[in-house]
Order: C-alpha cells, then sequence, then structure tokens
C-alpha cells in the first residue's frame, strides 16, 4: 500500500487481519510511513511488524549493489522499463523515481524471507512497486484497482496486468474501465472482488432508536471527491424546510477549514457538527445512533472519483439506510429504491429531497435498511471476499497447499 497505518484505509487493514485468520501470513511493505493522531487499536501491533525504510539509507544501497552484482540486466532493465512507463507526468514521474530503490530493497528482503506472492492495494505506485519486486526476483504479484489510482493515472497499466499472475479490482465498473484501457485480450485476467466489513462489527443496533431529530451521519475525508460542499448545501435546505436534523460530519482533511466556513456562512454551527477523525469502534456507534448515511460523493476536476467507498457498507451492514450518488461502482452496492436512495452528483436539491423522504417516512428506512444489510451479507461480507482474494493466490500454485485451517501455507508480502 502507499501508506500505512492510514485511518481512512480500514479496507486493507481489515484484508490483511482476515487473510491472517485464514492461515495465510502477511508481511506488510508500505511505501510510505503514515503518522496520525487517531490509529485503529487493531493497526498498532501490525506497525510493529511492518517493513518501514526511508527512501535512502545504507541497507536500500546494500540493495542496489546486491542485484548489480547478481542480476545486472534485470536491474537495469527494469530502471529503464519504469522510467520510461512513468515518463510524462511529473508527480507520476518522481514518484515512481522515489520508489524505485525502496521497491529493490524490498525484493531483497522479500527473497530472503521466502515470501511466494507478493499482492499490491492501488493500481498506482504500489502495483509499480510490485511488478518492479517481481522483474528481479520472479516472485509471481497482483494487485487490487479501487478508486483514484486507476482514475487519475494510468500509466504502466497494460503493463502490470500484463505481468501480474491476475489483478482485483472492487467493481465491474473499474473492470470495464481496465479492459479499455489494456485491451480486451486483458479482460479474463482481471477480477471483481469487492472490498467487504465485518458484519458482528457493523451489526443491527440492540434497541430501537427513540424518536425525535432526524440525525445524518456523513463519514469522508475532507476532499474534493466526497462532495461535503454539497451535502452542506443540502442541509441548509432541510432548516428552510423546517425538518428538525442534525448532522455529523466525521473525518479530517485538507478542506476541513473551507467546510467550516461554509457551515458558518450558511449559519448551521446549530446542525452541522464535525467529530475529527475517529476509530472503528467509534464509527460503529456513531452508525447506531444515526438515522441515515450520506455521501455526496463527486468526480473531481482531475479526474479523481469513487470506488466503492466502504462506509456505504459499513451503514448498510448496521442496517441504516444509505443516500449516495449515481457514479462509479456505486450503483453495484446501493439500488436506489431498494437498497438505499441514490441522486445525483453534485445536485443538494436532490441530495436534500431525499433526506426530506427519508426524514418524513421510518417505514422506508427500516426497509431500506433491513434490505441493504441482506445485500452486504451477501456481497460485502470481509471475510466471504478475503477467502475468494486466497483462492486466486493459490489457484496458479498447485504444489501448494491452501490452508483449511489457521497458520499455513502462502507467505504473502502485502501492500508494497
Amino acid at each position: 500500500m502507499s501508506r500505512f497505518p492510514k485511518i481512512t484505509e480500514t479496507f486493507i487493514l481489515y484484508e490483511i487481519l482476515a487473510l491472517e485468520e485464514l492461515g495465510i501470513p502477511v508481511e506488510i511493505y508500505p511505501l510510505l510511513r503514515e503518522y496520525q493522531a487517531v490509529t485503529h487499536p487493531e493497526a498498532e501491533r501490525l506497525v510493529q511488524r511492518a517493513h518501514f525504510h526511508p527512501f535512502i539509507s545504507l541497507p536500500i544501497l546494500h540493495a542496489q549493489w546486491h542485484f548489480i552484482r547478481r542480476r545486472p540486466l534485470a536491474y537495469l532493465r527494469l530502471w529503464a522499463e519504469v522510467l520510461a512507463g512513468t515518463w510524462g507526468t511529473t508527480n507520476f514521474f518522481l514518484g515512481a523515481l522515489g520508489i524505485l530503490p525502496k521497491a529493490v530493497r524490498f525484493a531483497y528482503e522479500m527473497e530472503r524471507q521466502g515470501v511466494t506472492h507478493v499482492h499490491a492495494h492501488f493500481a498506482s505506485h504500489p502495483a509499480v512497486a510490485a511488478l518492479i519486486i517481481h522483474r528481479l526476483t520472479g516472485i509471481p504479484f497482483s494487485f487490487t484497482a479501487h478508486g483514484s489510482d486507476l482514475h487519475v493515472e494510468r500509466r504502466m497499466l497494460d503493463k502490470k496486468v500484463a505481468a501480474a499472475a491476475f489483478a482485483v479490482t472492487i467493481s465491474s465498473y473499474n473492470r470495464e474501465v481496465m479492459v479499455q484501457e489494456c485491451g480486451e485480450a486483458a479482460r479474463d485476467k482481471i477480477h471483481v472482488i469487492h472490498c467487504g466489513v465485518d458484519p458482528t462489527i457493523f451489526s443491527l443496533p440492540s434497541g430501537k432508536k427513540e424518536k425525535g431529530r432526524f440525525e445524518i451521519l456523513c463519514v469522508a475525508s475532507f476532499e474534493e471527491v466526497k462532495g461535503h460542499k454539497f451535502l452542506v448545501e443540502a442541509c441548509r435546505l432541510l432548516r428552510e424546510r423546517n425538518i428538525n436534523f442534525g448532522c455529523h460530519l466525521v473525518g479530517e482533511g485538507p478542506l476541513r477549514s473551507q467546510i467550516e466556513t461554509e457551515i458558518a456562512r450558511s449559519s448551521l454551527q446549530d446542525r452541522i457538527c464535525l467529530h475529527g477523525a475517529q476509530p472503528r469502534n467509534q464509527i460503529a456507534r456513531m452508525l447506531s445512533e444515526a438515522d441515515v448515511l450520506a455521501l455526496a460523493s463527486v468526480p473531481t476536476r482531475n479526474g479523481k472519483r469513487e470506488g466503492i467507498p466502504v462506509v456505504l457498507m459499513e451503514a448498510m451492514s448496521s442496517g441504516l439506510p444509505v443516500v449516495a450518488t449515481n457514479i462509479s461502482g456505486i450503483p453495484e452496492l446501493v439500488s436506489s429504491g431498494s437498497t438505499g436512495l441514490l441522486v445525483s452528483p453534485a445536485d443538494a436539491v436532490e441530495l436534500a429531497d431525499a433526506l426530506e423522504k427519508l426524514a418524513n417516512e421510518a417505514e422506508l428506512r427500516d426497509r431500506l435498511g433491513r434490505a441493504a444489510r441482506e445485500k452486504v451479507l451477501r456481497d460485502f461480507n470481509l471475510r466471504t471476499n478475503a477467502r475468494t482474494l486466497v483462492e486466486f493466490f493459490f489457484r496458479n500454485k498447485p504444489s501448494v497447499e491452501m490452508p483449511a485451517n489457521p497458520n499455513g501455507g502462502l507467505e504473502t508480502a502485502a501492500g508494497s
């Protein structure tokens, strides 16, 4: 993965834990170490064993010298391949230049550890790192494409897919994007495995919520792609319509101060409360106390867009109705009128209409919430989907038996 531990990337953290429950030992190789005020408790013990490296160090220089001596042609070819493949976009090129020596160190360590498969999260720089490791060591690799990593920068995507044992993406929408980029011949190599959530953590509330103010919850980083400004505008419209509501924004990000300004400009300080970043147990509690989860995602000017936001799965698993936008892979999770309500992106009026409808129709909220949980249990269950990923790990390794019980089988490096 690009960064670890990152509080917003629960889908990686809990996939690692689910893989280890299935008996797959996982080594963690982040490109960067993330320092945040709030960390999920489950991530803290993984941090202790993660392989963190600076961009330059004696061990990294030693790894370069090792491969220059042992495999000089492979080493020189991968430099040429990566630099030529990423040339043309300054940020992506410089990022690739920065991670290349570190990925060489990863290759050195993985070879000594006996890692038998590398799986990268994100089709961008982490997948480049996995490709580098594969070129130097021959260790097979795969990667998962999510959202903006696929839509903003696709350089070398065709090479990554061609070299990978298989590629995964989290939605059928993304799969079509990848096939369009890589060619129809790549279709059979690209598989859809949804992210998932733990339905025992995100479960139905034990008691019935007391009648009172209609509580809206939004859990999202303060970034343009999350569309907070449209939710704030929808809240302003709800107040004008005399809806008794409160709105709770959970998360941090670069646009927080801008959203706070929008809230103050609309005089909504008594209706909208910001809670900062929160760990998973607090998110589960807040979902149990809310009436609806709202996510006003939009495509951004630079092409960034959602995959399928995991918080929608968490809310739906908790039996909570959701209002989301009809973009990217979201309709694969939320069927409007059946498992939630979908609205057009960047349309505050339509968003307000959907929220008002749910505020006024308790029976609709209950019906959507029940169907939403059934959808998650069926298609977005963390353990079920982790098991599917493990099956792909073993598919091309007939000499290695897939473990039926914990603590056996394939040694996997995750997230490089």
